[in-house]
């Protein structure tokens, strides 16, 4: 079992939130010319050992946002610095 610090909750069960997106990548510009990064931002995954920055929504909590730094490896989950 993971456990995820929310911002306003606390430490909660891993069950309670929804994995959102990597949050070291960054959203692309809007437009026609971007499209190439747009499918870099949605598609394309790193297959790394080590940490890697998430963004989870405690969706069954206060519906926020936490930012945690989980490592692949372990599965040990820290809040982000």
């Amino acid at each position: 079992m993971l456990t995820i610090t929310c911002p306003y909750c606390g430490p909660r069960c891993h069950t309670e939130f929804t994995y959102v997106r990597d949050a070291s990548k960054t959203r692309p510009p809007d437009g026609e010319a971007a499209m190439a990064a747009w499918f870099d931002f949605v598609y394309l995954r790193d297959n790394r050992r080590g940490a890697l920055r998430e963004l989870w929504q405690h969706t069954l909590g206060c519906r926020g946002f936490a930012i945690v730094e989980r490592d692949l490896v372990t599965h040990a989950v820290e809040p982000a610095r």
